[in-house]
């Protein structure tokens, strides 16, 4: 079953949040708010004033990397300064893969991935790359196993990134890694022992909620979760995604799907409250099927932050 999870603020009332815009606008001392938004694209591009183009046909102030590793440096190079020219944020370069695979040549093709994906994040200017950290699952690359939240996997967790990272050594972007429901980090606390066990400044968040929950009181209580995240997580969180999060009632046993922005429970008003906080971060939405879908989630974001005063 659907639902809108909508105007749940702290001032709590209808009045208050239509004078925000207001109250911000005529005030001195406090600024109009901007998160800086992004998606895919899927108009067809060639070049990057035809990405550029396609980006801001969306809105759009942050979009994912345009091109792939093994790109010549030139064209690299012409991503990146038609973005900085354009203003357009490159949030993220993906590097999908499981360096922690049991099967030793998969686990070092992943690792290779993430290196070359780590070198283009940092030679098109982007945000941060990032990956999972991935399963001892031998058939699922991103799936479930008893063995993925165990010390022996922390510690390659943490064995592997700093391999990822010294072969690198950027100096611009950061490598990330994203939660999981069932692999590390899947909390605030894994992220944080993570961050400590790795040691590397080079080494980031890149935080999606939705991942994070895993449990009815985290779902139920997403709001405060959201905040606690923010709260211990923030000065390392270099980008965030936008998704939504549904419980199948009709399941006996307990069943947690993700879901288009405005489909779910999740908090949308204390989300973007938080990540307007941060300094520049990227919102990105994700995880859908159609460019229709993505409109939708796009429209309902931008709906409810600027009925709380806040720019896209």
């Amino acid at each position: 079953m659907n639902r809108r999870h909508f105007n749940r603020i702290t001032a709590g009332s209808t009045l208050g949040l239509a004078m925000l815009p207001g109250i911000l606008k005529s005030s001195g001392s406090m600024k109009t708010k901007k998160i800086r938004f992004g998606g895919p694209v899927f108009e067809k591009y060639n070049d990057p004033e035809e990405w550029i183009r396609a980006v801001k046909n969306k809105g759009y102030r942050a979009a994912y990397c345009p091109v792939q590793p093994g790109v010549h440096s030139d064209r690299v190079k012409a991503y990146r300064e038609a973005a900085e020219k354009a203003d357009i944020k490159i949030s993220e370069v993906g590097a999908w893969s499981n360096p922690i695979d049991p099967n030793k040549t998969k686990a070092e093709a992943a690792v290779e991935k993430c290196i070359r994906s780590l070198e283009l994040a940092e030679e098109i200017g982007a945000g941060c790359c990032v990956n999972i950290s991935g399963s001892r699952n031998p058939e699922q690359w991103d799936g479930p196993h008893k063995d993925n939240l165990t010390p022996a996997t922390f510690g390659l967790i943490v064995e592997t990134t700093r391999r990822i990272i010294d072969a690198v050594k950027p100096k611009r972007t950061f490598f990330t890694l994203e939660a999981m429901p069932w692999a590390y980090p899947d909390s605030v606390d894994s992220y944080l022992n993570l961050l400590r066990a790795i040691d590397r400044k080079e080494f980031a968040v890149h935080l999606d909620p939705v991942n994070l929950i895993n449990s009815p009181s985290k779902y139920y209580g997403n709001g405060e979760m959201i905040r606690d995240a923010f709260k211990r997580l923030g000065k390392w969180i270099k980008n965030c995604h936008a998704k939504d999060t549904l419980i199948n009632e009709e399941e006996l046993t307990l069943h947690i799907s993700e879901a288009r922005p405005g489909m779910g429970i999740l908090d949308y008003p204390v989300f973007l409250r938080e990540v307007s906080k941060l300094d520049n971060v990227p919102l990105m939405l994700e995880h859908l099927k159609t460019e229709k879908e993505y409109d939708l989630a796009a429209e309902y974001v931008r709906s409810t932050g600027k009925r709380m005063g806040w720019q896209f």
